[in-house]
């Protein structure tokens, strides 16, 4: 069983700053690519921003030069630090990462898809 629990999320004026953490806990043998995602209000899913392993980084344009995204293997933690905020940055920040598990024994899992359970981030104007 594995599990993500971000954090970080709340309400803040625009120009403002924010940091996610999202860790993921449960019988892990490898992360392997982690990510932040967001969802508005009657709007799909959209990324915001990727991580491999190695920290290779990518960005949706919205974001780029105003967002960072960091992970910490040893602790099985991303983050998004988040400056700059706007009003259209209001949304539901879901982590995202693929991750092997220990199945028994010396048995590992391919890889499979997890998501956290979402935190708020509202920026006001």
């Amino acid at each position: 069983q594995v599990q993500l629990v971000e954090s970080g999320g709340g309400l803040v004026q625009a120009g403002g700053s924010l940091r996610l953490s999202c860790a993921a806990s449960g019988s892990i043998f490898s992360i392997n690519g982690m990510g932040w995602y967001r969802q508005a209000p009657g709007k799909q899913r959209d990324l915001v921003a990727t991580i491999t392993r190695g920290g290779n980084t990518n960005y949706a344009d919205s974001v780029k030069g105003r967002f960072t995204i960091s992970r910490d293997n040893a602790k099985n933690t991303v983050y998004l630090q988040m400056k700059s905020l706007r009003p259209e940055d209001t949304a539901v920040y879901y982590c995202n990462a693929d991750i092997q598990t220990v199945v028994a024994g010396n048995l590992v899992s391919t890889e499979h898809e997890y998501w956290g359970q979402g935190t708020q981030v509202t920026v006001s104007s």
